[in-house]
């Protein structure tokens, strides 16, 4: 029970991270009040960057925005159904 704690408790400081701002690019989640959206890390990150080179590219950010923005992601996708393509 105690690690199932922590490890919410863990979820929701790096959900604390994102915000969400209409007036801030067009209401996209961000990483901590910046303009870095969540999107802009996670694009990163698909196309094969590291975390290390995502951290040196944009040194405003910190370790834990891109566990935010994955942690992000995931909750998200746990909330909303995804088309699939339909076999040929």
């Amino acid at each position: 029970m105690g690690d199932a704690l922590g490890v919410a408790c863990r979820r929701s400081d790096e959900l604390d991270r994102i915000t969400i701002d209409p007036n801030r690019m067009r209401g996209l989640p961000c990483i901590r009040d910046t303009r870095m959206t969540v999107s802009a890390v996670l694009g990163q990150l698909a196309a094969g960057r590291t975390i290390e080179e995502v951290l040196q590219d944009y040194p405003y950010l910190e370790f834990d925005d891109i566990l935010a923005a994955l942690t992000f992601a995931a909750e998200a996708m746990q909330e909303r159904e995804l088309p699939l393509a339909r076999p040929a």
